[in-house]
């Protein structure tokens, strides 16, 4: 089968598109033809072995995995001798070992039934950045069905890459209030799925003016906490998933960041917290469904084939894709 292999750290340059053998899947797994799969920024921190700390588990000199890849749709080729929700040619969405390939082993606990009006790409578009939103918005305090949380006022700081689409949309179906923060280009956008205020941060600097809220929802972290914090109202709550900067220079910064944001939160009402997405088979599915039904829809930026994968990690990396980034086979 085809693959994306990487030998080395670095650039997209250590990307190669070879020849690789098929893999077999393991007793609590499947095996999925990908016909889908989409970029994460977790991908070229890989890639790159950025920041540091990460090659501790990652490999110190070089990639101990040379697969890349996660989120992947597809279906099912083969089962391990344990599986019982999956039979051949289900097709399934959800993060897989070495997405980046013609096929990828799943643990049958990381993947779920694609619904049957969602595309392979659309499909392979949730897992990460959909996992990402939708958690980070429960710890920042919105309730999949609360009561008394309608009109609750949520701001997501780079709304338009691909967590940010999705914490727009997950908020609005929270019944929250939702204002997305963008540049001058994606306004439009933001206002077409769902975004009932729309901020050009090129136009105004929203931590210095306008409104509270309850909740920062914030991908980029490209203003300081304290500069949160006056737009925080007094019990609300800061969530951070990410950050603008593409280097491993953001880790050093980020201890920083949540040193700070343990003191604040021991001084104030207010809580500071960063999030990552914890892979679950019932959230999957609550996604799934999600999309299923009309409330969310994945915002794809642009489509790539699988040996075009070192272009669509740089696209990735500039930081301006809007939406998701997906591959296709």
């Amino acid at each position: 089968m085809k693959a994306i292999v990487y030998y080395n750290y670095g650039s997209p340059d250590v990307l190669k598109y070879e020849e690789t053998e098929k893999p077999t899947p393991a007793d609590d797994e499947v095996l999925i033809k990908v016909r889908a799969a989409s970029v994460n920024p977790y991908d070229w921190h890989f890639m790159r072995g950025m920041p540091y700390l990460l090659r501790l588990g990652a490999g110190l000199r070089q990639p101990k995995n040379k697969r890349l890849g996660v989120d992947a749709a597809g279906q099912v080729e083969a089962v391990g001798k344990n599986i019982t929700q999956f039979k051949l040619d289900d097709e399934v969405f959800g993060c897989c070992k070495g997405a980046f390939a013609e096929y990828a082993c799943a643990s049958e606990s990381k993947v779920v039934l694609k619904p049957a009006n969602l595309t392979f790409e659309q499909a392979a578009s949730i897992p990460i950045a959909g996992l990402t939103a939708l958690q980070g918005l429960r710890r920042g305090g919105l309730e999949d069905r609360g009561e008394n949380q309608a009109g609750k006022k949520v701001l997501v700081n780079g709304a338009t890459g691909g967590v940010g689409t999705f914490a727009v949309q997950i908020a609005k179906s929270f019944a929250a209030e939702v204002t997305g923060v963008c540049s001058t280009k994606n306004v439009e956008m933001l206002r077409s799925i769902g975004a009932d205020h729309v901020i050009d941060y090129r136009k105004e600097d929203f931590t210095k003016c306008g409104p509270r809220y309850d909740l920062i929802f914030d991908c980029v972290a490209n203003h300081s906490l304290s500069a949160f914090r006056r737009v925080l109202n007094p019990k609300g709550n800061y969530i951070m998933v990410g950050a603008a900067d593409g280097g491993g220079r953001w880790m050093i910064g980020l201890l920083a960041r949540l040193l700070r944001a343990m003191v604040m939160s021991w001084v104030v009402s207010q809580e500071f917290v960063m999030v990552g997405a914890k892979i679950t088979k019932e959230d999957l599915t609550l996604l799934g469904e999600l999309m299923k039904t009309g409330p969310i829809k994945p915002i794809i930026d642009r489509c790539y084939r699988l040996r075009e994968i070192p272009e669509a990690i740089r696209h990735v990396e500039t930081g301006h894709a809007r939406g998701k980034v997906v591959i296709t086979l």
